[in-house]
């Protein structure tokens, strides 16, 4: 997914060890303020992780998640702007205390079809509002701006993409989140999706008496199906291409004349996407080719690009990890095949950002799944809250109150962004 690494993008990556101990000295202090403050709020936090958990909400429709994470704010003084970009579902609250960076604290609530939290984001809402409120406590003495971004809509739709092109994001200089999983790592592979609906038109008949006059439309998926299937063999290991048939007739003795998909196609990186979505459009024109049904596709939504990880803010958020007893794994000690997508990636392509996962089960667990969303809702999902809180609002901190960070990882994210273009040209 990444290029290599090159020698000032490791350098930039380095921990203010370096940095003077009344310097330090203040920063600690600061991350102990915060964490009190997030401390305070424990019943408040894990009440509204547990509320949004048990009402769980579809992309663009969390309007009962949205209004408690906004109310919730602005009971703590944050100026909340509602219907963000023109989404519903969408806030940034906004607390400003003089000249100085702006940090923006990602929250995703939207849920799953079937298993509703299945993705932990109940965790990363609730978090995310937690750490703001750990930020606000320090910000007067730091100075700069917290904005907790309320995004809705990261399963399907987007929502940090149309929130972004449509201004949003504009002038802030960091933008953090993390995410629950069933394990612990700082980096892991985010790769670059895209969205397609198929949909095949053909001639009802009697399926029995009169078969010869019908074009079936569900042939012609079930053999694209098959196609893909036999793609897989032949596809980078990073790319994956799955999908789900939503129409496949309306009965047994009716030659189906309509039947339609929904597919994700996914690869490591942008540039790597789009050759792959034309040899999956290469397996649905072989269906209307081998049946005669007619063929409609559409590429639907946002694309998802992958994620860059910035070496500055990723240095900095391990070590306050390390300091709550938590320890990520290294991204060589991530599964090359573990991987999902986000729009995160696409926010960290405009500006530095980071994008962890925190673990909320003992063991490994798939996600997307009904063991996933109990965990969210449980024990180990409670502290999650309070520790991503607690760790994004350290890692704020760092950028905060230590003069020279943002800059150094503006400075990487620039390297990364040159080292993509020079790959582009090549």
């Amino acid at each position: 997914m990444a290029t290599e690494t090159s020698e000032d993008n490791r350098d930039a990556a380095v921990p203010f060890d370096d940095a003077p101990a009344e310097l330090k000295a203040r920063v600690e202090q600061l991350k102990r303020r915060a964490c009190a403050a997030i401390e305070a709020e424990r019943e408040a936090l894990l009440d509204l992780s547990r509320r949004i958990h048990g009402n769980p909400e579809l992309a663009f429709e969390e309007r009962l998640a949205c209004g408690w994470l906004s109310d919730y704010l602005e009971g703590r003084g944050f100026d909340v702007q509602r219907g963000v970009a023109g989404l519903d579902t969408a806030f940034v609250a906004t607390l400003r205390a003089g000249l100085g960076p702006v940090i923006a604290v990602c929250a995703e609530y939207d849920a799953l079809p079937g298993v509703g939290h299945g993705c932990g984001h109940n965790v990363i809402a609730t978090a995310g509002v937690g750490a703001g409120v750990g930020i606000a406590a320090t910000l007067k003495e730091t100075g700069g701006t917290v904005q907790v971004f309320g995004t809705p809509a990261e399963e399907a739709g987007g929502g940090k993409i149309l929130m972004a092109d449509r201004g949003a994001f504009d002038g802030v200089d960091l933008a953090i989140m993390v995410h629950p999983a069933g394990v612990e790592a700082v980096e892991f592979p985010v790769i670059a999706m895209a969205e397609l609906e198929v949909e095949y038109h053909g001639r009802a008949a009697h399926a029995s008496a009169t078969p010869e006059q019908g074009i079936n439309a569900l042939d012609a998926l079930v053999t694209a199906y098959n196609a893909i299937a036999q793609l897989r063999q032949h596809i980078h290991g990073t790319s994956r291409i799955h999908g789900i048939i939503t129409d496949g007739g309306l009965a047994p003795n009716i030659v189906p004349a309509h039947a339609s998909a929904r597919y994700y196609v996914r690869a490591a990186t942008e540039r790597q996407l789009e050759p792959l979505k034309e040899r999956v459009l290469a397996c649905f024109r072989a269906g209307a080719e081998a049946t005669g049904a007619r063929l409609e596709y559409r590429w639907v939504g946002c694309s998802y690009s992958e994620l860059w990880s910035n070496p500055v803010m990723a240095a900095a958020y391990i070590a306050n990890a390390r300091a709550l007893g938590r320890e990520p794994l290294p991204a060589d000690r991530v599964r090359e095949r573990f991987a999902g997508s986000t729009d995160m990636g696409n926010i960290s392509k405009r500006l530095p950002a980071i994008h962890p996962l925190i673990s909320i089960s003992p063991t490994p667990i798939p996600g997307h799944s009904i063991e996933m969303a109990e965990c969210a809702g449980g024990l180990l999902g409670d502290q999650a809250v309070l520790d991503v809180a607690s760790m994004l609002a350290m890692t704020a901190i760092d950028a905060l109150a230590r003069p020279g960070f943002v800059e150094r990882a503006q400075a990487a994210f620039e390297v990364r962004r040159t080292e993509d273009e020079a790959n582009t040209e090549t």
